[in-house]
């Protein structure tokens, strides 16, 4: 299809596009989400597992993107508008000049993942109440990196196709695999009722330390919000873990932390 150029910001087709920002605060995890940026489109397109309902770019980005754009199916539309209307329709400067809208599907809940991953080998990544954005990004960009087969959540974590939450997992988000829903808890027992050995990482001191523990056959990394870090009853679940550090202190970001141990069993198995 030829793209397709707007001339108002009023278009009806832009509906998915409006004052983006306020929809990220409001939204919650709807049906939709949007992509920003040149990185993540070619990812949505080329690796990316959600289906694409359009794309929306700044006239300036036409030409360099046209690689890109003669892959994109022929169903998906291209809006093109000058910067000034793009920007009025977003409600902010879009200095990126690109954008598409995605459709979300159906995301499986931990249980129904879990069940569908018993014979594979690589570990899984599970995180509980992680609100923040970046956090969460990095954390898919961390389990991607690591050869994770899949992030599992909480229904405490934040939404990981949020538009910053794509950015910083560097498109991650859009193809490695996921389930989010229930509490931390339901996802500790889902996931060892399918033979997992999950390790909750944890600073504290009775913790065994990383590298001491042999990598078992199935393994399943817990990480929990940073600053309170994991709920007692969660640890008491798993096994604890602890990544050795200088004294007087006992942590890093949660997702160093989860890089970390995905790295050591990610160098076990190589």
């Amino acid at each position: 299809m030829p793209p397709i150029l707007i001339s108002s910001e009023d278009d009806p087709r832009l509906v998915a596009y409006t004052s983006i920002r306020e929809k990220d605060l409001t939204s919650g995890h709807g049906a939709r989400f949007i992509i920003e940026g040149k990185v993540t489109l070619e990812t949505a397109v080329h690796k990316g597992r959600f289906a694409l309902e359009s794309i929306f770019i700044a006239e300036s980005r036409l030409a360099p993107l046209g690689d890109v754009l003669a892959t994109v199916p022929e169903y998906v539309p291209v809006y093109v508008a000058p910067q000034g209307i793009m920007d009025r329709v977003t409600g902010f400067p879009m200095h990126r000049g690109v954008l598409a809208c995605g459709l979300k599907g159906q995301i499986p809940l931990p249980s129904t993942f879990l069940s569908r991953q018993s014979d594979t080998a690589a570990p899984l990544l599970l995180l509980s109440d992680l609100s923040n954005h970046d956090n969460v990004g990095a954390c898919f960009r961390n389990a991607a990196a690591f050869g994770a087969a899949g992030v599992v959540m909480d229904d405490k974590c934040c939404d990981p196709l949020y538009r910053k939450a794509i950015r910083v997992s560097s498109g991650s988000t859009l193809w490695l695999p996921y389930a989010q829903g229930g509490s931390g808890l339901d996802m500790v027992n889902a996931a060892k009722s399918e033979g997992y050995e999950i390790w909750a990482m944890t600073p504290n001191a009775d913790a065994m330390p990383l590298g001491s523990r042999p990598i078992p056959e199935k393994l399943a990394i817990l990480l929990g919000a940073e600053g309170p870090g994991l709920p007692t009853d969660l640890i008491a679940a798993c096994e604890p873990v602890r990544i050795p550090m200088s004294e007087g202190f006992d942590s890093v970001n949660v997702a160093t932390a989860g890089a970390i141990a995905l790295s050591h069993a990610f160098s076990a198995n190589s």
